[in-house]
């Protein structure tokens, strides 16, 4: 397998067996080939080449990001992907953790976000989303080795004080993740890796690397497609994906269409989930449609690279009610239950507590407080990750199970919230006193967010006028995923007899 750590440029060698030909990023954007990867990363790199700091690439699945990505590898330095659904507010302030010397634009930026480059004297780079405007030329010699404990990329996860955590990923992390979901996935050459998620969000990492370390094909698909369905399930009618990497939100929206099955994508071989828990009943109705069609469930927090555990979900398994399992950890990479007071006192088989991830797939910490959150250094000088997760060991087999959330963060469609935020925002809205965030289920999953506020004027009146007032200033903040589906104005919010919120009450209003 090629590796990140042997070489950034993972573009060349597929260059080199006489296909430069061959798609390596396709989209509604264009088709970009191997050789023009390879030629316009190069040239990228080129201008790159003079930095340290990491690079912000700015866009939502054009492939010129891609193009951003591995120059910034070629140059030594990590990237930083930020997409339009992120707020300015929330980009700026990305910049500022991250320290970025350099941004590649590859869509027109808001004038905000504009403004805020100017003011950091970054003058940015602008894209075509092709990047075809570049010169042609040959990658810069670098004279800075790269190591394994080099940052990739920094990826951005929600953040109880109301700022978003800079997440900085090293190349060995990603070496060792890669090396897991080639070999133990069993990909072949010439993948055509489904490409959903935004590049923000480290989900992507797994579609992206699957593609480009077989030599294989990135199927884009971008937000506005799957925010109009028929222009979706056109897009996918036929289309030759061979391995779907989503999570299994956005493969239930996809099932909700009765031709999404075999015929439709007559190529696939395996779906690939993470992000999320995968439901029984979901996984049934996907084994049901593509019968010869593998399906893997993968665990991990961003701060651990992407996934630690997985297994193949067979259909047998999926035949009852129980929450399926997360597998087992990949070779290298200790997951144990542990004391809640204690991460290092591992409970007895069978028993809950938080799950525990120690290993070479560990973030460096969180940029500015390495050693904040879940960050922990073990007995010993081991580091390892408490990940707020409840979870056990089931003791007949040895398989994890995950079952759901310690503290108030909540998954949601695959992107991890901290409610924490969301209120910290609310508060913030001119006439809120104060605010508590829900994370509303359905079909024993999160499915949205409801928010309750107390205060006074400048509030609208109603209910419905202060979720619209409320949603449009949190949209300066928070990514659109993470806003409050509706808001609703309380006298006062309801106490337990130790002081804190009621949120049982709370739950009962809804």
């Amino acid at each position: 397998m090629t590796t990140l750590v042997e070489g950034a440029d993972l573009v060349t060698r597929v260059a080199a067996r006489g296909r430069p030909g061959a798609d390596a990023v396709v989209g509604p954007h264009g088709r970009l080939t191997y050789g023009e990867l390879r030629l316009r990363s190069a040239a990228l790199a080129t201008r790159l080449a003079g930095g340290t700091s990491p690079v912000l690439v700015y866009g939502h699945k054009e492939p010129a990001a891609v193009v951003a990505f591995l120059a910034a590898l070629r140059s030594r330095r990590a990237y930083v992907p930020a997409d339009p659904s992120s707020p300015p507010a929330r980009i700026e302030r990305m910049i500022d953790a991250t320290a970025a010397g350099d941004a590649v634009l590859v869509r027109e930026a808001p004038p905000a976000l504009s403004v805020a480059l100017s003011e950091r004297g970054i003058a940015p780079i602008r894209l075509d989303p092709l990047a075809e405007a570049l010169p042609i030329g040959d990658a810069p010699r670098i004279a800075r080795p790269s190591d394994a404990m080099s940052p990739a990329y920094v990826v951005f996860t929600s953040g109880t004080t109301g700022d978003p955590k800079g997440v900085p990923v090293p190349i060995g992390a990603l070496d060792h993740f890669t090396a897991w979901l080639t070999h133990a996935v069993g990909l072949a050459d010439d993948e055509i890796v489904l490409d959903q998620a935004p590049f923000s969000f480290d989900l992507s990492v797994m579609g992206l690397y699957a593609a480009l370390l077989t030599g294989g094909a990135l199927f884009s698909v971008t937000a506005e497609e799957t925010g109009d369905p028929r222009v979706l399930f056109a897009r996918l009618d036929g289309a030759p994906i061979t391995t779907w990497v989503s999570t299994p939100s956005f493969a239930r929206f996809c099932a909700s269409e009765p031709r999404f099955r075999r015929a439709m994508l007559p190529r696939l071989r395996r779906f690939l989930f993470c992000g999320e828990a995968l439901a029984p009943r979901l996984a049934r109705e996907l084994l049901s449609r593509f019968p010869e069609v593998e399906m893997w469930n993968t665990y991990g927090p961003t701060e651990t690279t992407v996934a630690v555990t997985g297994m193949r979900i067979e259909a047998s398994r999926a035949a009852g009610e129980r929450p399926l399992p997360i597998g087992r950890p990949f070779p290298g990479i200790d997951v144990w239950i542990a004391d809640g007071a204690d991460p290092a006192t591992e409970v007895p088989a069978g028993h809950d507590g938080e799950i525990v991830i120690a290993g070479p797939q560990l973030a460096l910490g969180y940029l500015g407080t390495p050693a904040r959150g879940g960050f922990v250094t073990l007995p010993g000088g081991r580091r390892a990750y408490r990940t707020g997760d409840v979870g056990h060991v089931d003791p007949t087999d040895g398989l994890l199970y995950c079952g759901g959330r310690l503290d108030r963060q909540v998954k949601l469609h695959g992107y991890r919230i901290e409610l924490e935020e969301v209120e910290v925002q609310l508060r913030r809205v001119p006439g809120v006193d104060d605010a508590a965030v829900l994370a509303v289920e359905r079909d024993g999953r999160p499915d949205h967010l409801a928010a309750f506020v107390t205060g006074g004027a400048p509030l609208p009146p109603s209910d419905l006028a202060l979720t619209r007032a409320a949603r449009a200033l949190l949209a300066e903040h928070l990514a659109a995923y993470a806003l409050p589906r509706s808001v609703r104005r309380l006298p006062s919010l309801p106490l337990t007899t130790n002081g804190k919120v009621d949120r049982s009450a709370l739950r009962a209003l809804l």
